[in-house]
């Protein structure tokens, strides 16, 4: 048999039951009928009968729970074979079955069907899912809801995925992001370094994440100066400033903030703009750069920037750019805290003197021992963290204020 469920029959009307022929077997319009039109005795459906009839003993009740089971079901079961009856009576066969179920009828009464299977087919609809991903980015499960909820339409769906993106990403925002890339951009006066920040070094490795990378370098450099040699600036100063982007995967004008978010929906991941800052020159120089473990040019994992200026003003400014990179590049590997002894902090110099002190007097020498020991000590600590007084990392026989010279 064939249970059918019909959506707008009543109670008593949900359930059908539509008896075939098993190959083989006589089929059922050739059996003769009873005058009462009901099945005949030699039908199987019969034989259903006589066994949801039987009743079991009440041992055979307590030791098997199904046959129980069987007992309380008895009624519905015959109340099935009954309505059967009276729909075979009618001459209600399979091919009225096959009928009733391709007619309008169910679709005007709401049966319920896969729309998105019958009115795309499967070739075209893995060919949309694959289109949106390319054009988004999103996870394959996003793309497809999307486009089952916007009976595949491709545009609505991709609005409907950036709504999706935008409620996804300040969900994530809490997230910790201390992975990422840092972006350089730079004329002949100034140069600018960006913090972009994500979850993982795989986002990090992402085209579109590294393009907005780039952009917002790009970006904070024409903006307008703000008259400052030194400039570190927060993402607040950035934030509110207009962006013109063009990407495959992401374009238009659009706010630094709102590029920021879409992006961060497309990678699924929490995406930041942390900081930035700027260094500018002048006089007659140069700014010079250098990034160490570059994806691509302009981005790298740690970055070094430096301005050199020469007193005369005919010198060579390629000769500049030269010693100004190996500079930069010495930066990022020695990284020194402070530009000369001058500068140092009196707070950190002094806190370097007491913990030289505290190791000198442990040595049990006079004390006038101890304040040489505590001279010596502070000259090895000057090598470490100032940069004019550090050995040059491309020759250590000089240190870098003999090198600029």
């Amino acid at each position: 048999g064939f249970p059918f469920f019909h959506p707008s029959g009543s109670s008593k009307e949900k359930v059908f039951f539509f008896p075939f022929s098993a190959p083989g077997s006589t089929p059922y319009e050739t059996l003769p009928r009873a005058p009462s039109s009901r099945l005949p005795v030699s039908h199987p459906l019969w034989r259903s009968a006589a066994a949801v009839e039987r009743r079991p003993a009440p041992a055979d009740l307590q030791s098997n729970p199904r046959m129980a089971w069987g007992q309380g079901a008895r009624r519905p079961i015959l109340g099935l074979l009954s309505r059967a009856q009276r729909q075979a009576a009618r001459g209600y066969t399979s091919a009225t079955f096959e009928t009733h179920l391709s007619s309008n009828h169910f679709a005007q009464n709401g049966m319920i069907r896969r729309r998105f299977s019958s009115e795309v087919p499967a070739s075209e609809q893995m060919n949309l899912i694959k289109q949106l991903r390319e054009r988004t980015c999103a996870p394959i499960k996003d793309v497809k809801a999307s486009l089952v909820s916007c009976n595949w339409d491709i545009e609505d769906a991709q609005k409907d995925l950036r709504k999706r993106g935008v409620i996804s990403a300040a969900k994530k925002s809490s997230r910790t992001a201390a992975e990422g890339l840092l972006a350089i951009a730079q004329d002949e006066k100034r140069a600018v370094v960006v913090e972009l920040n994500c979850e993982t070094d795989f986002v990090a490795r992402n085209d579109v994440f590294q393009y907005l990378a780039s952009s917002l370098a790009k970006m904070a450099l024409s903006a307008q100066d703000p008259g400052k040699l030194v400039f570190p600036f927060a993402p607040a100063y950035l934030e509110n400033m207009s962006i013109n982007l063009d990407h495959p995967k992401l374009s238009g004008e659009t706010t630094v903030q709102n590029a920021v978010t879409e992006v961060a929906a497309m990678v699924g991941e929490n995406v930041k703009l942390r900081r930035g800052f700027m260094l500018s020159t002048t006089g007659h120089g140069v700014v010079s750069s250098y990034l160490h473990t570059c994806p691509q040019p302009g981005l790298g994992r740690i970055a070094g920037l430096i301005t050199l200026e020469a007193e005369d003003s005919s010198a060579s400014l390629d000769a500049l750019k030269r010693v100004g990179s190996s500079i930069a590049m010495h930066i990022v590997a020695a990284k020194p805290l402070f530009l000369s002894k001058e500068l140092v902090s009196a707070a950190a110099l002094e806190n370097e003197r007491d913990v030289l002190r505290t190791q000198a007097e442990s040595s049990g020498k006079p004390q006038m021992a101890i304040e040489k020991m505590v001279e010596g000590r502070l000259r090895k600590y000057f090598e470490d963290v100032v940069l004019l007084e550090q050995k040059y990392v491309v020759n250590d026989s000089t240190n870098i204020k003999d090198s600029a010279e």
